[in-house]
């Protein structure tokens, strides 16, 4: 980065941290001096991104990880390096110098700002207005700032000699009022820490809601991080009561402090319109302010606006920019175990498919596995092992209980690979132990397990309790990859990259990259998405570079809360469930965005106003439809065809179903467009074409084949009485030549067939009568007379 980049970055900086946007009025704040330790922390983020960006020359970085360049170089390589060397050290050396000249300018600063700083007098006591003495030897022990030792009240103090029991000279460092707020300020943390102590140890409800009582305590008392984790629980129904505008209230308050979280949630309002009147442009300023604090979902929102061009002019370049940074955190956080499994269920295809399988595991399917391994099924204890190993469908992470199961394991492989991944990796329940991990490691790989390979081939490639040895790393990686293992495919491109034990090559490292991705491995998916970004190996591709980095930044640490929406959603709270899931939809994801419109489309938030349904519901189907999703994109075609949230526009459905036909190939867009043509609307009526659009529908999927039928029934009917009004029948039959059509004795023929048909007839109802038996003496049945009652009643 060029100096006069970043000091204009500062100024700028410092320029928006006077505005306060609470009623759209500017308000001024202290700023610079205050500031200049952060922006020198920019500085250097900023100067590693340039790094990065320009990996060619001096590191490399893979799977989160930087790899400094070998000593030796392949040829290739170094004729590029040579062509361009005198230039890179021309430019090099003028970017040290003024980055050189910057960080003297910074520190000179901070210098200045530590010099001016006023020296610390005592106020009151023996001693006023006499300067502070440190250190000072009180108690026999010295003091190098002011302390609260020998005061039962905890008021700060200071001597202003050396020796305070010889001279007893000192004075409080601090007002009374000053007291009393750094007072409460402490009160206020432990009571926040109280409260997350019992968040973070418990996972009863109850008692969660019960460490939220405490958080709410500390938020009262104004802490800041408190305040955070009690605004977003009243947003969206968390342990609290569901309530925005209180919520609102918080979020603004947090903004006026600075707090980046509380600046993209109060972007988030204005965005999706809860609590307040819909803004994009304040949102985008909110959620700029919190990009610019260190906000990654508020760097994941606008790299998400900027690709998709949302209130702002769409830039491939500045979604790379924010998507980019998000996805090398979420990189650096992947470990062996590849990270927690993300669940995307989409609630249209649930009630569309009751049948189909969302991916969730039941609970009476997991007790039937409990069952199974309590009675020793190693499948099941791997299983199962494996499954609270790294979380996912329905089920939590959870060590304890994988290790649990891999342990009572008896003579399988899997149980081998299960246990070295938990000890090479380590928890609070399995201490890392890079020994362990070896032996477990061998034993899988001798037996042929690629997860054992794979991990030995790490323990040599890191020299984790064994030697570093590149070319066994190598070996270990191929057999991996060869049965398919995702992770020696990884490590093997890696090494194929960075030229580690092998030549380096690119289509190499491409290969096994790609390899990877299809087995889902985050870190592929990111290792492509640099490759693209740089057009290292291949073309360089902005927009898969980018598409490649939203893959990763959606598997981040807040892709949890996709499974809390959907439990909301299933327990009946649908207005929480929406408000989640409108987050997880600013962020960019598609199933967020589905599940959103559905919920609205479904008319099941009341938080949403009833004449806001639709069109709220519309904005998302398009957004979810813009991504690829076929359902969405037939919705789309539905509201413009019925008018739900627009007018009714025959036109625009057209095209949206059609887009859904030849991108999708969706039977029921197909069968649509039939209708569509059938009935004329938004098309020239044609029935042929109507037809052939039915056609297609039915071999498109074996469930429109029924309806498919009806309508090319109905068609005909249409299709025929259509033309008999076009044709006239006396016409028809006056230009029949019967003669020329059947023959000169065409009418011996008729005749003839008649008398067949008659005869034909006739002794079919013979046969029927012969068949019938006649019952010999039919009589009419007399019906049987009641008796007389026993007692006649008295006259």
């Amino acid at each position: 980065m060029k100096a006069g980049s970043s000091s204009s970055i500062y100024f700028w900086y410092c320029s928006l941290n006077v505005i306060s946007l609470k009623s759209n009025h500017f308000s001024n704040s202290s700023c610079c001096i205050s500031n200049l330790k952060y922006m020198a922390a920019l500085f250097q983020t900023l100067a590693a991104e340039d790094q990065v960006k320009d990996h060619s020359t001096g590191t490399r970085v893979v799977a989160g990880q930087i790899f400094l360049e070998s000593g030796k170089s392949d040829p290739q390589s170094e004729d590029e390096e040579n062509f361009h060397s005198q230039e890179e050290e021309k430019e090099n050396s003028l970017e040290e110098l003024n980055s050189l000249e910057m960080s003297n300018l910074v520190h000179k600063e901070l210098e200045e700002a530590e010099i001016q700083s006023p020296v610390l007098t005592a106020i009151g006591g023996t001693a006023d207005g006499e300067p502070c003495h440190f250190p000072f030897l009180f108690m026999e022990k010295e003091y190098a700032e002011c302390t609260a030792d020998g005061r039962e009240d905890g008021r700060l103090w200071c001597a202003t000699t050396y020796d305070y029991k010889k001279d007893q000279k000192w004075g409080f460092c601090e007002t009374e009022e000053q007291s009393n707020k750094r007072r409460q300020i402490q009160e206020a943390e432990d009571v926040y820490q109280t409260g997350m102590k019992i968040l973070n140890e418990s996972s009863k409800k109850a008692q969660k809601k019960e460490a939220y009582q405490y958080l709410l305590k500390a938020a009262d008392m104004n802490h800041t991080k408190a305040m955070e984790k009690v605004s977003y629980a009243l947003l969206f129904g968390d342990y609290l009561k569901q309530n925005i505008q209180s919520s609102k209230e918080l979020f603004e308050k947090l903004t006026e402090e600075g707090s980046p979280k509380g600046q993209m949630a109060l972007g988030f309002l204005y965005a999706s319109g809860l609590g307040v009147n819909s803004s994009q442009a304040k949102a985008l300023v909110y959620y700029t302010f919190g990009a610019l604090g260190g906000n990654l979902i508020a760097h994941m929102i606008l790299g998400y606006r900027y690709w998709a061009g949302i209130g702002v002019l769409q830039s491939c370049e500045s979604a790379l920019t924010h998507y980019r940074l998000v996805a090398n955190h979420v990189a650096s956080d992947i470990s062996l175990t590849g990270g927690t499994v993300v669940q995307r269920i989409r609630l249209a295809d649930e009630v569309e498919n009751p049948g189909m399988a969302s991916g969730m595991l039941e609970e009476d399917l997991i007790q039937y596995y409990q069952f199974l391994a309590e009675k020793g099924d190693v499948q099941a204890q791997v299983g199962l092992g494996q499954l609270h190993l790294h979380g996912g469908r329905g089920v939590e992470q959870n060590h304890q209980v994988a290790f649990l199961y891999v342990w009572c394991v008896g003579g399988e492989c899997s149980k081998d690979h299960n246990e070295a991944e938990m000890y090479s990796e380590g928890s609070d329940v399995v201490p890392q132990s890079n020994e362990t991990a070896l032996q477990y490691f061998k034993k899988a790989a001798d037996m042929g397990n690629p997860v054992g390979q794979s991990g030995l081939g790490m323990a040599y490639l890191y020299g984790r309790g064994v030697p570093v040895n590149y070319e066994l790393a190598l070996k270990y990686f191929q057999k991996a990859a060869e049965q398919g293992w995702v992770d020696g495919q990884l490590q093997l491109g890696s090494m194929y990259y960075n030229g580690i034990g092998v030549k380096r090559d690119y289509k190499q490292a491409l290969k096994y990259f790609n390899l990877a991705s299809q087995g889902g491995h985050i870190l592929a998916f990111y290792n492509l998405a640099q490759m693209h970004a740089t057009g290292t190996g291949v073309m360089r591709s902005c927009h898969t570079a980018v598409e490649l980095f939203k893959n990763v930044c959606e598997r981040g640490r807040w892709s949890e809360r996709l499974m809390t929406a959907y439990n909301s959603y299933k327990d009946g709270d649908s207005n929480s469930a929406v408000v989640q899931y409108l987050l997880l939809a600013e962020q960019g994801y598609e199933v967020a965005q589905s599940n959103a419109a559905f919920i609205l489309d479904q008319k099941e938030a009341s938080i949403v106003g009833e004449n806001e349904t639709y069109p709220r519901a519309l904005l998302h189907w398009n957004r979810a439809a813009s991504q690829g999703y076929t359902v969405a994109r037939i919705k789309l075609g539905d509201y413009h065809f019925y008018g739900f949230g627009t007018d009714v526009d025959y036109e625009t459905a057209f095209i949206h179903y059609r887009l859904a036909s030849e991108q999708q190939h969706s039977a029921q867009a197909m069968f649509n467009l039939g209708y569509m043509h059938e009935k004329g609307l938004g098309i020239k009526q044609d029935i042929h074409l109507a037809k052939r659009f039915y056609d297609m529908a039915a071999e498109a999927s074996p469930d429109a084949q029924v309806p498919v039928f009806l309508a090319l029934c109905k068609l005909g009917v249409i299709y025929s009485v259509q033309y008999i009004r076009e044709i006239n029948i006396r016409e028809v039959f006056s230009h029949i030549d019967m003669d020329q059509l059947l023959g000169p004795e065409w009418d011996l023929y008729l005749m003839t067939i008649i008398t067949l048909l008659l005869g034909t007839i006739i002794a079919y109802r013979q046969r029927q009568h012969q068949a019938i038996p006649r019952p010999a003496g039919l009589r009419p049945a007399v019906p049987q007379q009641e008796p007389p009652p026993e007692h006649q009643p008295p006259q």
